[in-house]
């Protein structure tokens, strides 16, 4: 299996307000950003849909090591996931994304590490930078568009 580095953060302003999302992607020396935002979401749900989106690049079964600055991402992936399956996600917040993430990282081994945020990590700066570009975008979509 190919062992991919896959770095996220999320960023939501107003939280619920214009979020955004982005993830660099790195393999052999090589790297793909992605990114992207919603109108109107929260900050857990970015950094959620900055994993899901990058776990669909990939194009076979993969080893991950997935950093992120978000305990909701790493302990969501690497501690409560199991419960919340067995309690049919029962008072779980976001269960669109957390199912959406289960049908897509079945073929993967992913491993999660915690990442303090705002501390010089430079993927993570990065990324962030990136997510909060993303969210001020679609902030001012919002504000250009007077039916928001």
């Amino acid at each position: 299996m190919k062992l991919i580095k896959i770095f996220c953060d999320g960023s939501s302003l107003g939280n619920p307000g214009p979020g955004g999302y982005c993830a660099i992607l790195q393999y052999q020396g090589n790297e793909k950003i992605i990114s992207g935002g919603e109108g109107m979401s929260t900050n857990n749900r970015m950094e959620l849909k900055a994993v899901i989106e990058s776990l669909k690049c990939l194009k076979e079964p993969c080893k991950i090591h997935l950093y992120s600055d978000s305990k909701y991402v790493c302990d969501g992936i690497g501690i409560w996931l199991k419960d919340w399956i067995k309690k049919n996600f029962l008072n779980v917040k976001n269960i669109d994304l957390w199912q959406e993430y289960l049908a897509i990282s079945k073929p993967h081994i992913i491993e999660t590490y915690w990442v303090k945020g705002h501390n010089g990590h430079i993927e993570n700066e990065r990324c962030d930078s990136i997510a909060k570009a993303q969210a001020l975008k679609y902030k001012k979509e919002n504000n250009d568009n007077p039916n928001h």
